[in-house]
C-alpha cells in the first residue's frame, strides 16, 4: 500500500456522466491485482469529506500507469471529472483483496452490471494472457450507458442487455446467464446486490456448483480496515469489505443480512 500524488495524463468522458482517468502512478500500478481499489482524495475544497474508493480499471503493461473508471454521483466525483492533464491526484492503494483466476478454469464468464465493468476489464486482460476463453455479459439501462466495445481487450466475447431494449437483449444482464452457466468454469461479477442474488438463484436452479467471485460495492470510511464501517456478515463471521474484500465468494455471503 502506497500513498502518492499521481499525475493525471488524460481525463475522458466515455459515456454520459462517466469518466476514465489515466494517471501516472508507478508505485501503485506495480503492486495491483484485478479487483483491488484506491482511496481518492477529492480536491482541496472537499478535504473534510471521506476519500472515495475507486476500482483500478486497468494497468499498463509497463506497470507505470493506472486507469480509474467512475460515474459522477456527487460533489467528489464531479470534482474528479473536471481534472485536467498535469493535475495531481492524492491516492492510497492498492487496497483490498482482488479476483483470483483458478488455474483449472479455462472458460471464464464475466458479468458486469452498469459501472460494474470497472474492475473486470483488468481481470479480462489477465485471463486472456493466461490463454483463457473470456466471455463478458454486459448490462446497462440503455445503449448510451454501455461500456464502449473499442476499449475492451481483443479476444473477449461480449454479449449485451439493456433494460430499455435499445441494444442487445431487452432486460437485465442476468437474463443472459442461463445460456452460459453450463459453459463457464468460473464466474466473476461486479454490479448491484440484486444482480448477485439473481446469479445465486440461477446457480441453484441449474444445480451446478460453480466458483463465483463477486465484488461488493459499499460505503467505506477509511478503506484500510481501521473504522469497521464496511463490515458484513459471512459464513466465516464478520468481514470488512475494504480489507477482506471487496471480492468475496458468492456462496459465503449471508445475503439476508446485507444492508448496503
Amino acid at each position: 500500500m502506497k500513498q502518492l500524488l499521481a499525475t493525471v495524463l488524460k481525463n475522458s468522458q466515455i459515456m454520459p456522466d462517466t469518466h476514465l482517468i489515466q494517471a501516472e502512478a508507478a508505485d501503485i500500478a506495480a503492486e495491483t491485482q484485478p479487483g483491488q481499489f484506491v482511496m481518492v482524495r477529492c480536491g482541496e475544497g472537499y478535504k473534510f469529506l471521506l476519500r472515495r474508493p475507486l476500482s483500478i480499471h486497468q494497468v499498463t503493461e509497463e506497470f507505470d500507469q493506472i486507469w480509474l473508471l467512475f460515474a459522477i454521483t456527487g460533489r467528489g466525483t464531479s470534482w474528479l471529472a473536471q481534472l485536467k492533464n498535469g493535475d495531481k491526484l492524492d491516492l492510497i492503494g492498492p487496497l483490498g483483496k482482488g479476483f483470483a483466476i483458478r488455474p483449472q478454469a479455462q472458460n471464464l464468464l464475466l458479468i458486469a452490471g452498469g459501472i460494474g465493468i470497472a474492475p473486470l476489464v483488468f481481470l479480462a486482460e489477465q485471463a486472456l494472457k493466461q490463454k483463457k476463453s473470456v466471455t463478458l455479459l454486459l448490462g446497462a439501462s440503455s445503449a448510451n450507458q454501455l461500456y464502449p466495445q473499442h476499449l475492451l481487450p481483443e479476444g473477449i466475447k461480449r454479449l449485451i442487455a439493456t433494460e430499455d431494449g435499445s441494444a442487445g437483449k431487452k432486460g437485465l444482464v442476468t437474463d443472459l446467464l442461463p445460456d452460459f452457466i453450463d459453459w463457464a468454469h468460473q464466474i466473476c461479477a461486479c454490479g448491484p446486490i440484486a444482480m448477485y442474488q439473481t446469479i445465486a438463484e440461477q446457480q441453484k436452479r441449474h444445480q451446478r456448483e460453480l466458483p463465483i467471485q463477486i465484488s461488493l460495492e459499499v460505503r467505506m470510511g477509511c478503506g484500510i480496515g481501521a473504522c469497521f464501517g464496511c463490515s458484513i456478515r459471512t459464513k466465516q463471521g464478520m468481514k470488512q469489505v475494504c480489507r477482506d474484500g471487496p471480492v468475496f465468494d458468492l456462496n459465503n455471503i449471508l445475503w439476508e443480512e446485507i444492508k448496503l
